[in-house]
């Protein structure tokens, strides 16, 4: 039984060793406080690590987180200047700094800071108006960081940051703004498209006023050339006259020959017959063996038609057709008379009486 008792005592002792212990020794985690309070006083604060306390003496009080905290707040309710209810999702971040004065300065801090973050987005919400509001984001962040910060310092917390997560206004309000922006967004693609077709009328008139320039350059250059070479030709072809000595013979068969191409131009109603055929032809009839002294016998021919080897000459390269009317009978009449070439009518013109 004394063997019995003495185990039983072993085992009480140990027990109450253990819980003496256990009592004694609080160990902390890292980013973390307790508060010591002894007899009901505040006594100390336990930091990260092993911490020794006297048991039922003093009292460990809950763990106080030390790191940074984020806090949501839906659907504050908040009037603007312009009397328009809106819902703002907020966001606050937050740390510890002092546990004392976050554990017996304020009950329950997390409560505390949603109700003066609500107060003061009040506060600065309604002295701006919608617009401001929806673009000012960055200023109310910062005017609710300062009143935080400097409304929850007592209770030792440090509000490092606060964002408005969402700004809902009235639906009728959105419908308006959805409105506005649309015909913001038609107003801005009319410009651009008007911008556009002046550009390209503009690029296409430069365009064409380039074209026209070139094509006028192209035309200068062409005619110049075009002048040269028909200038280098004469000049080539007189000097072969010259270096050769032609024949009269063969230069009056060749002026009869260019005598044609007189009256193909466009528009011509009659034709001057030079009076150098005359002697062309005496030429080039004594080439063929003809007398040269005494001028080749003319025809009786009607008025207006040639006769001879004029006839012949012009018949080679077509014979052009005469204007009607006396005037431009006259005119025939006294341009074949000049060249020798065409006999003078028997009588009167037409319309004589």
């Amino acid at each position: 039984m004394a063997e019995i008792a003495a185990l039983v005592a072993a085992v009480v002792v140990v027990l109450l060793m253990f819980i003496l212990v256990v009592k004694t020794v609080r160990i902390v985690p890292q980013a973390r406080a307790r508060n010591i309070e002894r007899f009901g006083r505040y006594r100390t604060t336990l930091g990260p690590g092993m911490n020794f306390i006297i048991p039922f003496v003093d009292r460990v009080k809950p763990l106080i987180d030390l790191r940074e905290q984020v806090v949501a707040f839906k659907g504050q309710p908040v009037i603007t200047q312009d009397n328009l209810v809106v819902l703002i999702d907020t966001v606050l971040f937050f740390q510890v700094t002092d546990p004392r004065a976050a554990d017996y300065e304020i009950v329950n801090y997390i409560q505390a800071i949603e109700q003066i973050t609500a107060t003061m987005l009040r506060s600065v919400i309604g002295s701006m108006d919608l617009e401001q509001t929806l673009t000012s984001r960055d200023k109310i962040n910062n005017m609710l960081r300062g009143v935080l910060d400097e409304a929850s310092g007592k209770w030792g917390i440090r509000v490092t940051r606060v964002e408005i997560k969402a700004i809902e206004p009235p639906k009728s309000v959105v419908d308006a703004m959805e409105k506005q922006m649309r015909a913001e967004r038609e107003k801005r693609a009319a410009i651009l498209t008007a911008e556009g077709v002046r550009q390209a009328k503009i690029l296409t008139a430069e365009g064409e006023k380039q074209s026209s320039i070139l094509r006028a350059e192209g035309d200068k250059q062409s005619q110049i050339l075009r002048a040269e070479g028909q200038a280098q030709a004469i000049g080539t072809v007189f000097q072969a006259v010259h270096r050769n000595d032609a024949d009269p013979k063969v230069l009056a068969y060749q002026y009869l020959q260019t005598l044609p191409q007189l009256a193909q131009a466009e528009g011509n109603t009659f034709w001057v017959i030079p009076s150098e055929v005359t002697t062309a032809l005496k030429t080039l009839s004594s080439a063929f063996g003809g007398d040269t002294t005494s001028p080749p016998a003319v025809p009786q021919a009607r008025p207006g038609q040639v006769t001879g080897a004029a006839g012949t000459a012009l018949a080679a390269g077509g014979t052009p057709q005469p204007a009607p009317g006396a005037n431009g009978e006259t005119a025939r009449r006294a341009a074949t008379q000049e060249a020798g070439c065409v006999a003078p009518p028997p009588g009167p013109g037409p319309g004589a009486h």
